[in-house]
């Protein structure tokens, strides 16, 4: 359930972190002068008292440090556990950003080019039946331009309340009400050749657009998980096993994972619908697209050496020209929507300066962002849910607060 909207917000809260601006009488922003870690925490501790949320994590870094880092409220109403550093809750699509960091391992290690037919990679072939005759090439999976399409009602099945978890609840209700089931997971080949495969479950004329590959642009999450499939074929290795051993450790992510059973249950937060609902443990077959559960301290780690690899200062998990490959934009003029941005890179955002990806799933809603300097970076994890016209309004107000407080804070520091 990644949602679009998220795409419609990036333009505000871009401004609000890169700009000062306009106070706005229906937003309780915070004061203009925020230079010390005890006064951000001041305000930040003020914003989630007015807010829905039941917790959230703020990271922030400026020139290469981590200079404040910070979590509010509860991880967990019912069991009074408080929202830290360490809370665990899945990204949503911010997880496509670690599919980008796979593609361009794989191209570094010599698997296949952004130009590679995928064909050339898959064990079974994925057309568009619209377009037969035009070949869809890695960088059209990574800039959603493929022509691969999400038919967004099969797409809600993928979901799955997993195995035990109880099914009476309201959260629970709300969750099969949309399409998902308590069973096991299929595995990620089998999802992906149900639904590009014409003999397949999900095969259908709207998994595919009219227009040629290249040409324009529909965001696709289940394209996405194509991407990080063809990693997987290529490397011979399972595609959470690829990623865990050249990204997450050399990272020192060593509290991230894909699944709820690779994570310490302690620190798994209790994910909501509202303040009142929270939701059974859930995930989805289409996992590489929204999967990746972190927390703000792991995920900080992974957010500097993005900053540090923009500038040509890493080489943690790739060389310098391959971060370079990472960070390039890929799209012609024109392709890209206005709302989802001025350029694409290797799945990431590029904004008025800003590089950028968010992520939203049931109950969590999470952004990330750094301006292409390289010098200042923001994180914010949130267990609330963002898919209704309200929700959406109460995180757009969390969020135009926090980040605006992180702005003053960061320009003072």
């Amino acid at each position: 359930m990644k949602n679009i909207f998220l795409f419609l917000i990036t333009f505000l809260l871009v401004t609000l972190f890169t700009v000062s601006c306009d106070k706005d009488d229906d937003i309780q922003l915070p004061p203009t002068s925020i230079e010390t870690r005890d006064e951000l925490t001041a305000v930040l501790n003020t914003i989630y008292e007015d807010a829905e949320a039941p917790g959230f994590a703020v990271s922030v870094i400026k020139n290469d440090s981590l200079i404040y880092q910070e979590a509010f409220g509860k991880a967990d109403i019912a069991a009074g556990k408080d929202f830290t550093n360490q809370t665990l809750l899945p990204i949503g699509s911010i997880s496509k950003t670690f599919i980008a960091a796979a593609i361009v391992k794989a191209i570094d290690q010599g698997y296949f080019t952004l130009e590679t037919n995928i064909n050339d990679v898959l064990p079974f072939d994925v057309n568009n039946p619209k377009q037969p005759n035009t070949p869809i090439k890695v960088k059209h999976l990574v800039t959603h331009t493929s022509g691969l399409l999400d038919n967004f009602e099969y797409y809600l099945t993928a979901y799955h309340i997993l195995p035990g978890e109880e099914l009476t609840s309201t959260g629970a209700q709300i969750l099969m009400d949309v399409g998902a089931e308590q069973r096991q997971t299929i595995a990620l080949g089998d999802f992906l050749a149900d639904y590009y495969q014409p003999q397949g479950a999900g095969y259908s004329l709207e998994n595919f657009a009219d227009t040629a590959p290249g040409s324009s642009w529909q965001y696709s999450n289940i394209a996405s998980s194509l991407a990080a499939y063809l990693v997987e074929v290529a490397t011979g290795e399972d595609f959470k096993d690829y990623v865990e051993e050249n990204i997450f450790q050399p990272l020192g992510m060593y509290a991230t994972a894909y699944d709820l059973e690779d994570l310490n249950p302690a620190h798994v937060a209790q994910l909501y619908w509202d303040q009142q609902t929270s939701f059974p443990k859930y995930t989805n077959d289409s996992y590489p697209d929204g999967g990746v559960q972190t927390c703000s301290e792991d995920l900080a780690k992974y957010l500097l050496d993005m900053m540090k690899g923009v500038r040509g200062h890493s080489t943690t998990l790739f060389s310098p020209a391959s971060y370079e490959v990472l960070f390039s934009t890929l799209l012609p003029d024109g392709v890209l929507p206005a709302y989802a941005g001025d350029q694409q890179g290797v799945f990431w955002f590029f904004e008025d300066g800003m590089i950028s990806h968010d992520g939203s799933d049931p109950g969590t809603t999470c952004d990330l962002r750094f301006d292409e300097a390289g010098t200042t970076g923001a994180i914010l994890l949130v267990n609330m849910d963002a898919s209704t016209d309200e929700h959406e309004e109460a995180y757009i107000h969390l969020a135009t607060a926090i980040l605006t407080a992180i702005s003053e804070f960061s320009d003072a520091n």
